[in-house]
């Protein structure tokens, strides 16, 4: 009510000022609130009533001269009628920015759908929080597939934004998709998803495009007949999170870190950036892109999940991530600058769950979200 707010403090002004003195600001700010707040049936409304109490103020009680009372007339129709035009340009704005966003989200689900709660002995789940409204197409992305040498699963960073982190994501992904099921060697999937950015990279500079220069991964895998074991490859993402059923959090850090893929020399060290650990019962794997540790408070203190979730016990990992991102945003009050993508996979308690699904079912799924 804020236009129409500002209408009747015109009127009581007028009421209390001498006659002859007549203020018109008011009446021509009034449009213009409405034209940001209100629909244009809205602002037309206010402006009709903006140009109606001022013509009464000016010639009914103030008594104006003709001239003086028409030049103040005129100018806040003039602003009624600017008013008028820019809630149209705005509102034609907003349709445009729902209609790309609808399109944006459809591509994501047609290409990158959400993977299955149950993979095997392992539950899933996923979550992206954009750190701005719209901002639904950018470089982080995340997958996780079943193949004959296990459950293996990526989480990456793009850097950039835009179509071209949005390719070069269709390319990692692609890559993963093809290797993970071809490859024993999880370095070696890591490997061909960087060669496929080379070629992609490549590609792009013969025809005078620009390509992402770099891509910050990990893959972890379940081996096939192992299950309490863990296998990653980190090139040079946040290294992943382990959270076991006592409610100890662990950074699982490389031996030797590797650079991401597409820095690395075609030649380089294949085993740098490997890491081998246990996978306990009731454990959670969680993988997740630097939105998380890179997000901050009013402070500058950098938000540290080891020591704020430690002690805590999830028994689902869709339950992590939901406290995991709540926490963020209590950390941050809620001024997150970068996307965050997640990935959390449950291995079972040594019991076998009820309904769970046999382990010879060869559920995959594959997913992406939005970066800067």
């Amino acid at each position: 009510m804020v236009p129409y707010g500002l209408i009747l403090a015109g009127v009581v002004i007028n009421l209390m000022v001498p006659r002859g003195t007549t203020v018109s600001a008011t009446y021509a700010a009034a449009p213009l609130a409405a034209a940001a707040l209100w629909t244009l049936r809205g602002t037309l409304a206010v402006s009709a009533v903006a140009v109606a109490a001022m013509s009464l103020n000016a010639f009914w009680w103030d008594r104006l001269s003709t001239n003086e009372a028409l030049i103040r007339l005129t100018t806040v129709v003039f602003v009624a009628l600017l008013s008028l035009t820019l809630n149209s340009a705005l509102r034609h704005s907003v349709i445009r920015l729902a209609s790309a966003r609808q399109i944006a989200e459809a591509a994501q689900i047609a290409v990158l759908p959400t993977p299955p709660g149950r993979i095997g002995h392992l539950s899933v789940a996923v979550r992206y929080e954009a750190a701005y409204t719209g901002a639904r197409i950018g470089g982080d992305l995340y997958a996780v597939q079943r193949t004959p040498y296990g459950i293996r699963m990526v989480v990456g960073d793009v850097r950039g934004k835009g179509l071209s982190a949005v390719d070069a994501v269709t390319v990692v992904l692609g890559a993963f998709r093809e290797a993970a099921g071809r490859e024993a060697d999880l370095a070696v999937v890591a490997a061909w998803i960087e060669n496929a950015l080379r070629r992609e990279a490549e590609q792009r500079a013969r025809t005078d495009q620009e390509a992402e220069e770099f891509v910050t991964v990990v893959l972890a895998e379940v081996p096939a007949g192992e299950p309490g074991r863990l296998r990653i490859v980190n090139r040079g993402h946040p290294p992943p999170l382990l959270f076991t059923a006592d409610g100890t959090v662990r950074l699982l850090e490389p031996e030797s870190y590797a650079l991401p893929l597409g820095l690395a020399a075609p030649d380089g060290e294949p085993h740098a950036g490997r890491t081998v650990v246990p996978f306990p019962p009731a454990a959670t794997l969680l993988l997740y892109t630097d939105g998380v540790t890179e997000a901050r408070d009013s402070a500058g203190v950098f938000y540290d999940p080891v020591a704020r979730l430690h002690g805590r016990v999830f028994t689902e990992p869709a339950a992590l991530l939901d406290t995991l991102l709540e926490d963020v945003e209590a950390h941050t009050d809620g001024r997150t600058v970068d996307d965050m993508a997640l990935l959390a996979v449950t291995r079972d308690p040594d019991e076998p769950r009820p309904g769970a699904l046999p382990s010879s079912r060869a559920d995959e799924g594959f997913g992406l979200r939005p970066n800067p």
